[in-house]
């Protein structure tokens, strides 16, 4: 057994779920080369004194489904779900498939169906993560090996010194009402105030580093020119230019304008914003189009349409949650953050004393 799994198996059954006894877990994964994990889950688990529960998935047994699939159905898939992680205290996600596009061709609203925030968000200890494959190495632009290097680098990193270095930025965007944006063809202002922000800190998603709260649902105006590219439902955006004024999403394009206008057009919540975050991990640097690593990358922030999340609430809803990052690093293009007038960051720098310690520098 690779030593670096007996080290994320701990991280995520000790530190991420904090299994302790009599906690039941489900160990939900997909990909062959992810069996090692699972059994090291379920071994760290036991000796937890908890009690492990599996299920396998499969992305193109899933497509098939969900190409004749009908509403009536996938709520009875879903009750049948809903069902079985109502008895678990914790839930591990593990996704490590094939081929990421393998759902570009199922119909948007079909896709939908299958893409509610579920149960699990709001009522158990849950993690999500990756697991290095050949897919995921394309992916990033390296070999398997130099990949699987950089993904236990940055999922085994000391969770709970970043933790501790988040905490002055929570208490600043907890008093902060104003935010400005400012970027190559990006100038957004809009409010915090009342929100409040949480931290993640490993224990919801491996590789983890963000600190996140909600915009005021109608405050927002300006523009945006996120400069990373985005797969979601099995496509990839790029260049995508958001107009918004009170909060919604008035104009976008795209390199394909119909296609995410479309997905905007999801329901009235999807041209609202959800979420607004900071990224922070000091091993994440560029884009791989695998939003669990990309809304991480140091230097970065992300400004999400869709459903908000319940400990950081701004009433909006929606089906969708799409995260799409900015990288305001100088290679990247820069950009600045103000919190009420005051530079809170510039070309992904932190720079009041107190927020120093989330600089790459002081993570590693």
């Amino acid at each position: 057994m690779d030593p670096r799994i007996n080290r994320l198996s701990s991280l995520l059954v000790g530190y991420s779920c904090r299994v302790k006894p009599g906690d039941r877990v489900l160990i939900s994964y997909e990909g062959e080369c992810c069996r090692s994990l699972a059994r090291q889950l379920i071994k760290d688990i036991y000796e937890a004194g908890g009690f492990p529960y599996a299920e396998l998935r499969d992305s193109a047994i899933s497509r098939e489904i969900m190409l004749r699939c009908t509403e009536e159905q996938i709520r009875f898939q879903d009750e049948i779900a809903l069902a079985q992680m109502k008895g678990m205290r914790a839930y591990i996600a593990i996704r490590a498939g094939n081929n990421t596009a393998e759902l570009a061709d199922v119909p948007a609203e079909k896709l939908n169906l299958y893409s509610r925030i579920d149960w699990r968000v709001n009522e158990t200890n849950w993690v999500v993560l990756r697991y290095p494959n050949a897919s995921m190495a394309q992916l990033a632009g390296t070999s398997q090996e130099a990949f699987e290097d950089f993904y236990f680098d940055v999922c085994t990193l000391d969770y709970a010194k970043m933790s501790r270095a988040m905490d002055p930025l929570v208490k600043r965007m907890n008093r902060t009402d104003q935010v400005h944006i400012k970027g190559p063809e990006t100038d957004l202002c809009f409010s915090i105030k009342g929100i409040g922000a949480v931290k993640c800190d490993g224990e919801k998603n491996i590789p983890d580093g963000e600190v996140y709260t909600a915009p005021v649902r109608d405050s927002m105006n300006g523009t945006i020119s996120y400069n990373t590219p985005s797969e979601e439902q099995g496509f990839t955006y790029e260049n995508i230019v958001f107009t918004v004024r009170n909060g919604k999403i008035v104009q976008a394009s795209a390199n394909n304008d119909e296609r995410i206008n479309q997905l905007l057009d999801t329901d009235d919540g999807a041209r609202f914003f959800g979420e607004f975050a900071l990224g922070v991990n000091p091993y994440i640097l560029h884009p791989m189009k695998d939003t669990l690593f990309d809304e991480k990358i140091a230097g970065s922030f992300h400004l999400t349409p869709g459903m908000c999340y319940e400990d950081a609430p701004n009433g909006n809803k929606s089906a969708i949650h799409w995260d799409l990052v900015m990288i305001q690093r100088p290679e990247y293009g820069g950009g600045e953050i103000w919190f009420d007038d005051e530079l809170i960051r510039r070309d992904g720098i932190f720079l009041p004393e107190d927020l120093q310690g989330l600089n790459p520098e002081n993570l590693k």
